[in-house]
């Protein structure tokens, strides 16, 4: 099982079958607030939904292309986070990340970018990290910009969010200008 300790309060752990019921009432509790920026909120309205997810996020670990967590924070499940896709040819990562409402505003989820950052580069000796976020989805930006990712341009009307696109900002970092910034 892969599990990531961060700190003392935060870890991250590969997302798992048993970890379905937590999951779907996080986002449950927090749907409302992750609609806005989050498309996949109105097709996870059963347990069996989440489940679903689960099993496809162990499907790309086990084949290699991507790798889901659930950040833990004092033990407890706060959201998800990882690697949306791994591009082992080109040697760039995506991550992707969600934290429930309650837990917003204690850099739980810049941290946990740094540390999936972190391991990109020193573990999966990957070349590229990226990370894409609406552009008026100013809390999701100010993460990658926190940490130094580069703006790399817009996307225009990259996602359909329900009844309107929104464009996308492409954040990247390379393994070079990380190593330079410790």
């Amino acid at each position: 099982m892969f599990i990531y300790k961060i700190d003392d309060e935060l870890s991250l752990k590969l997302i798992e079958l048993n970890d379905t019921a937590k999951v779907f009432e996080l986002t449950n509790q927090s749907r409302g607030y992750l609609r806005e920026w989050l498309p996949w909120l109105d097709s996870t309205t059963m347990i069996e939904d989440t489940k679903n997810f689960i099993s496809s996020c162990l499907k790309g670990y086990s084949e290699n292309k991507s790798l889901t967590t659930v950040i833990l924070y004092d033990g407890e499940i706060v959201g998800t986070a990882g690697f949306n896709q791994l591009n082992w040819s080109n040697k760039t990562g995506q991550i992707g990340y969600w934290l429930s409402e309650d837990f917003q505003g204690k850099g739980i989820m810049t941290r946990v970018a740094k540390a999936l950052t972190d391991y990109a580069f020193k573990e999966l000796k990957l070349n590229k990290v990226e990370i894409k976020a609406a552009a008026e989805n100013n809390k999701s930006r100010a993460i990658p910009e926190r940490l130094g990712f580069m703006n790399e341009g817009c996307i225009r009307h990259a996602e359909w969010l329900y009844d309107h696109f929104v464009d996308h900002i492409v954040y990247g970092m390379l393994a070079h200008e990380w190593n330079q910034q410790e």
